[in-house]
């Protein structure tokens, strides 16, 4: 048998072993596994002797890495969690890719670059990678705080952007190398009417999943679980995700990672996502190593010799340009600085979306091979250093803070959502019930509180909801429980039960510790997702546990509400 019939398997042995070896070395230095996979995919690359696996089938793998890793955060984001940071993620996302492609323009002039060359240079240059991002996240355990939701929808509105950049950039290009001025009306006419389709695909595409894929999909895991083969259902899953991910690009033109994302997103109503997530898990983990094996194998590390200053250039603007605009729109939001310095971060890098915007503009025309060599060094140092640059984050605020009364300021200043108004009726300041977490048990207990009158102050970390609870006319509080200042404008003093619909058993543990030392005599319920994690607040004494998914809202709000209904006097 010829060794090219081999090429699949190969790919798989190498790309494995390599990135094993050198994550695991990596991991005992104290670096990153990812810095280790990056390098074994240098190492299998065209760019240095030896083997070299094939770059399409790598690719290929990496592009499975990139849906299951989607389809996993589909898993755990749902369509209300985008929604609830929209104010943000959609101005904020359109603005920071916007700042950052004149930042690479500006630095593309001063190469004397063409036009066409520089914009596709620096709208490379402005979209992070979903895939590093995700990473960072979760192994920092905050992907499904505040902070990492917001720095997720970010991402997904600038991986909607690129898409639409990507269905645009033909008629762009024939317009912009047409003769004389550049601009036709035959041009101009076919890149609205590409523009008028792509929204309609895109519409068309989340309408089907909203309406028919939220039936279907929870259905037909149903009937696989039904046959009691784990299997069946571990097929059923993965089929779903890189399905519906193909047939969102054949059919719709959307791209395999965000069709992959709403997949995940639909099947996060079923009743089984969790052990979906769990079942898809080892997929995810393995082929993502893949994908950073394809990444290292498109450097050419020969760049790092030719252009030097470039290079070092490329990686500034990636790192510091487009952190600083993101923090600096973060903050004018009006969000505290930790979440300003999260996003940020989450932004110094530049991945999956950049390599397809560069092939597409070397494509078009658009751009030369010198800026896609630049734009790929660019995100392999980006990409190794991102989790350095997540670690500075802490260190970063407590120094931003101790040097700078500019930052002092922005930590302190005044935010109308952080008290209750003065108006405020007084049922809510005694006798309440302090209600922290607003999400889909959160909201099932409030609800439940409403139907029987009962008073409560809701604080959570997302100020949009904190500002639509306020314009419903409810009494909200914007901030982190954990602080106990957050606590104290909830008025926990005079509370007579501290409801915590969050998931952390750290958060509750702070927050119960918190609330005690205001309050004393405060009744605690909390909520766990394991058995461990129930033991360990029982064994510290805090509160009244609900452990569990199905009944779980259910049963905190028939506690509080029993806990506060009338005792019946005897007749005298």
């Amino acid at each position: 048998m010829e060794e090219h019939s081999y090429a699949l398997i190969s790919t798989v042995v190498f790309g494995f072993a390599i990135a094993l070896g050198l994550g695991f070395i990596a991991e005992r230095l104290r670096v990153p596994a990812l810095v280790g996979y990056l390098l074994a995919g240098i190492i299998v690359g065209p760019a240095t002797p030896g083997f070299v696996v094939d770059a399409t089938i790598a690719s290929q793998f990496s592009e499975l890495g990139v849906m299951l890793l989607m389809f996993g955060v589909g898993l755990h984001f749902s369509l209300r969690d985008l929604l609830a940071v929209k104010r943000i993620a959609v101005p904020g996302a359109v603005c920071q890719m916007g700042l950052a492609t004149i930042l690479g323009m500006m630095l593309s002039e001063l190469w004397g670059w063409d036009g066409g060359n520089a914009f596709m240079f620096g709208l490379s240059l402005s979209c992070a990678s979903t895939v590093v991002l995700l990473k960072a996240l979760e192994t920092r355990g905050v992907l499904e705080t505040m902070n990492g939701r917001i720095a997720v929808g970010w991402l997904v509105v600038e991986d909607l952007a690129t898409v639409l950049a990507l269905v645009l950039l033909p008629p762009f290009a024939k317009m912009y190398t047409s003769a004389g001025t550049g601009i036709d009306e035959v041009a101009q006419s076919s890149l609205w009417m590409t523009v008028g389709q792509t929204v309609l695909y895109v519409a068309a595409f989340i309408f089907l999943m909203l309406v028919a894929g939220r039936r279907i999909i929870p259905w037909l895991l149903w009937q696989v679980v039904r046959t009691g083969s784990r299997e069946l259902f571990t097929l059923a899953v993965i089929s779903v995700a890189i399905g519906i991910a193909y047939a969102a690009q054949m059919l719709f033109h959307v791209s395999f990672a965000l069709g992959a994302f709403f997949a995940g997103m639909v099947m996060r109503e079923s009743k089984l996502s969790h052990r979906a997530a769990e079942e898809s898990l080892p997929f995810r983990d393995a082929f993502s190593v893949l994908f950073f094996v394809s990444v290292g194998m498109l450097f050419e590390p020969s760049i790092l010799l030719e252009s030097p200053f470039k290079t070092l250039a490329v990686v500034g603007v990636i790192i510091l340009g487009k952190s600083l605009v993101a923090a600096m729109l973060v903050l004018a939001f009006r969000y505290p600085m930790n979440t300003a310095l999260t996003v940020s971060a989450s932004l110094a890098q530049i991945g999956e979306f950049s390599f397809i915007l560069a092939s597409a503009g070397v494509k078009a025309g658009l751009m030369t091979e010198e800026a896609r060599s630049l734009i790929l060094a660019g995100a392999l140092i980006s990409i190794a250093l991102n989790p350095l640059v997540f670690m500075t984050v802490n260190p970063l605020k407590r120094w931003l803070l101790t040097r700078f009364e500019f930052a002092r300021k922005l930590e302190q200043r005044e935010e109308p959502y952080a008290q209750l108004p003065m108006s405020t009726d007084r049922k809510y300041l005694e006798g309440q019930v302090v209600l922290v977490g607003y999400g889909k048990v959160g909201q099932r207990i409030a609800q439940a509180l409403d139907e029987r009158g009962i008073p409560y102050v809701v604080a959570e970390q997302n100020r949009e909801c904190v500002e639509d609870l306020r314009k419903q006319g409810k009494a909200a509080v914007y901030g982190d429980a954990i602080d106990p200042a957050v606590l104290i404008q909830a008025h926990i003093a005079n509370a007579a039960i501290l409801v915590v619909a969050t998931p952390s058993p750290l958060d509750v543990r702070q927050m119960a510790e918190a609330a005690r030392t205001l309050n004393p005599d405060i009744e605690i319920v909390v909520r766990t997702h394991s058995d461990e994690e129930s033991q360990l607040l029982r064994g510290e004494g805090i509160g009244i546990i609900f452990h569990g998914t199905e009944e779980l809202a259910k049963s905190m709000s028939r506690h509080v509400v029993e806990r506060f209904r009338p005792v019946e006097r005897p007749p005298a």
